[in-house]
């Protein structure tokens, strides 16, 4: 009897919760949910994930100086989180004026696309993907035409794909050849490969500001090395002077390698990163935004 008397007065409850709801209660979830996802969207397709890191850090760090009453480290980081919140709106300046222009095209849209974009880790399609661009880079190295790749890993490239054209097709050896074909309009730009497909090409990347690099290195190659120190992307280049072929990561160069080599490298570097590896929570929740505005030429 008493358990029928618990099982009423949930309903009892619940009917009262229902009854009360109002339609201020359904903008108020539907609004943090929004900022929910746009705070997490602006976090995983851009470099503010290597910032959210350092966040998690920061407050491990400080939470082990509070137990041991260490007082001058306290001291100190009492110092840098009262500015933390201007160092942050100073150094992601561009990443917050991208969320904001975003938030403008696309008013509430995003809150109803939710979704589950599923990404590909096998490791077979990841190495026939390899064996397509190696195939590609080679034939272009010998013709000497020029060439930027860029392979998506864990920091996501949302905002660099939307400076470009969005491709999304299967990686195969002619698709890349007829990107970075002499005069036509994508060829001067980068393309992106996630996964096992291109979503882009003639996307605009960061320059590097190292001015420590061979002065006899292109546009290219700074552009290579600049999203390579701003990401974990690999990098694909390969010279219209020389021919040479390039890979860069972490902001290291290393050029004139091989295809041989380049396919060693590439297969180390993607499949042990995408072979096997399950979706993020994220990854799983959150639908990618596709870009589709154009980005200008890039040399």
């Amino acid at each position: 009897m008493e358990y029928l008397n618990q099982i009423k007065d949930f309903f009892i409850q619940a009917g009262g919760v229902v009854s009360s709801f109002r339609v201020s209660d359904l903008l108020d979830i539907l609004l943090v949910a929004f900022v929910f996802y746009s705070a997490v969207k602006l976090v995983r397709e851009t470099r503010a994930i290597q910032l959210l890191k350092g966040i998690i850090l920061f407050v491990v760090i400080y939470f082990f100086i509070s137990l041991f009453e260490m007082q001058a480290s306290t001291y100190l980081f009492h110092s840098v989180a009262s500015n933390a919140l201007l160092f942050i709106v100073i150094i992601f300046t561009p990443e917050i004026r991208h969320a904001l222009e975003s938030m403008g095209r696309n008013g509430l849209a995003p809150v109803v696309s939710f979704g589950r974009r599923e990404r590909e880790k096998n490791s077979e399609k990841i190495n026939g993907m390899i064996t397509q661009v190696c195939r590609s880079v080679s034939s272009m190295s010998e013709k000497k035409i020029g060439a930027l790749i860029v392979f998506e890993r864990n920091t996501l490239l949302g905002s660099i794909i939307e400076t470009g054209t969005v491709v999304d097709a299967a990686t195969t050896q002619e698709l890349i050849g007829t990107i970075f074909f002499p005069k036509t309009p994508l060829h001067d730009g980068a393309a992106i490969i996630r996964n096992d497909r291109v979503i882009a090409a003639g996307c605009i990347l960061p320059l590097t500001k190292n001015n420590e690099i061979n002065k006899e290195l292109g546009t290219r190659h700074r552009a290579a090395i600049g999203i390579s120190e701003e990401s974990d992307a690999v990098v694909v280049v390969v010279s219209e002077e020389t021919g040479y072929i390039s890979i860069i990561e972490k902001g290291v160069i290393y050029r004139d390698i091989t295809s041989a080599e380049l396919r060693e490298r590439l297969q180390s570097e993607l499949i042990s990163n995408f072979g096997d590896q399950k979706p993020s929570v994220v990854s799983r929740i959150v639908e990618r935004v596709k870009g589709k505005r154009k980005g200008g030429e890039q040399k």
